[in-house]
């Protein structure tokens, strides 16, 4: 069977090898792709979001099942696009349509879900500039600090985090009066601040059954410490050592199934992932978003764990049988540490020469930004490649990982020399 993975990043890559140990799985397509994908898949050069050219090479290269990576495509519809046409509506689409992709494409839309369904997580309310005294009224009813979220989809930056409540009325009124996210920001959920540790729980759903993916924990912030600017992740581990068979039963009887039986009650037909950004709470999971996708670089820790072929989990996905696919997962812990670009997540330059990675032997390096010309790969984005080991504890694991580095480089290279330091 011909594939074709939607997606340019470290996820697309990590996708793209784990597919190619299927023996089912003849030719993988990535559009756009990276020079990572390009070694052992055949990158196409179309957007993502651009559903007739997505329709086009999958007419014309016998494709039989399309796997999304990113979230915009499922916010805008492809998985519909793809029911909606007769050439098209036969063949699987792995990721949510419309109607599910809203509990990430909407913040409100989500809390709505939750609250509606049982599923624990921080009191809120939502606020538009029709009702922006409200949101100040509401402010002043919640302790420091105080969290505002974009209701749209804010390329990772939607959500403010503010110490005071003069600041937080103020940027609560830049974001819906002044459009300081567009669209995104004309609703603004106002949440509780959650205190606990955070860590995700991944589920693989055909919209009655699921697998639960193993858990991990990723580092946002550009510097050690968790401090600096939010980028786009910097690495992750996985397994999360508090995250144990106890609290992960709870998460599973608390989260996942009032989330699946809520969907179908509310006719919600999912197939695909549920990323679960969770809460740990002295023991007891609190939602703090839902995404519709596999998370970046959590992927990257994930579906190396994964021993199971993946190829027969989507099949199970599209089928709607995936509880007759067998699963399992290594004991090992994976630990990813990104490479990223010097200025990231602010101005950063690119097509700067990737040398070194081919000498890495004991660590996988999956491509995110980059591209290949002329033989020579080259940056291309702000977070550049994502470098994952195993090893039987977290320390062993990434002195693997640090070691690989230690082979690689690029100008203005930079990385994270303390991924997994409170968990160690």
């Amino acid at each position: 069977m011909n594939i074709l993975i939607l997606g340019s990043g470290g996820r697309e890559h990590a996708f793209t090898l784990k597919l190619t140990e299927s023996k089912k799985v003849n030719t993988i397509f990535v559009a756009p792709g990276n020079a990572g994908t390009h070694k052992i898949a055949t990158n196409l050069n179309i957007n993502p979001t651009d559903f007739n050219a997505v329709k086009d090479a999958v007419l014309k290269n016998d494709i039989k099942m399309v796997v999304v990576g990113p979230e915009a495509p499922l916010v805008e519809g492809v998985h519909d696009f793809f029911l909606a046409d007769a050439a098209l509506k036969n063949i699987p689409v792995i990721g949510p349509k419309k109607d599910g992709a809203l509990l990430e494409g909407s913040k409100d839309f989500s809390k709505q879900f939750m609250q509606k369904h049982g599923v624990p997580t921080a009191k809120y309310q939502s606020f538009t500039k029709e009702n922006l005294t409200d949101g100040f009224a509401f402010l002043e009813t919640l302790e420091p600090p105080y969290v505002l979220k974009a209701d749209g989809l804010a390329a990772g930056k939607g959500v403010l985090i503010l110490n005071s409540l003069a600041e937080a009325k103020t940027e609560l009124e830049e974001m819906v009066a002044n459009n300081k996210f567009g669209e995104a920001s004309t609703t603004v959920v106002i949440e509780e601040f959650l205190k606990g540790i955070e860590l995700s729980v991944f589920v693989l759903t055909d919209g009655k059954n699921y697998k639960i993916l193993p858990s991990a924990k990723d580092y946002k912030r550009i510097g050690e410490g968790d401090a600096g600017l939010n980028t786009g992740g910097m690495g992750a581990i996985s397994p999360v050592p508090f995250a144990d068979d106890a609290f992960l039963n709870k998460v599973e009887e608390l989260v996942v199934k009032p989330t699946i039986k809520g969907l179908q009650k509310d006719g919600i037909d999912y197939r695909g992932f549920i990323f679960i950004g969770l809460m740990n709470d002295n023991g007891n999971p609190s939602v703090v978003e839902y995404n519709v996708r596999m998370g970046d670089p959590e992927t990257e820790v994930v579906l190396p764990r994964i021993e199971s072929d993946l190829f027969e989990l989507f099949d199970g996905v599209a089928n709607q049988n995936l509880d007759t696919k067998s699963f399992s997962v290594t004991p090992k812990t994976a630990t990813t540490v990104m490479l990223v670009s010097g200025g990231y997540p602010e101005a950063y330059e690119k097509n700067k020469e990737i040398t070194g990675f081919d000498n890495v032997t004991d660590s996988i390096v999956y491509h995110a930004g980059t591209k290949l010309e002329n033989d020579t790969v080259l940056t291309n984005g702000g977070r550049v490649m994502a470098i994952t080991s195993f090893g039987n504890t977290i320390e062993e694991a990434l002195e693997k990982s640090y070691n690989s580095i230690e082979k690689i480089s690029f100008e203005k290279m930079n990385f994270r020399k303390d991924i997994g330091f409170d968990l160690v």
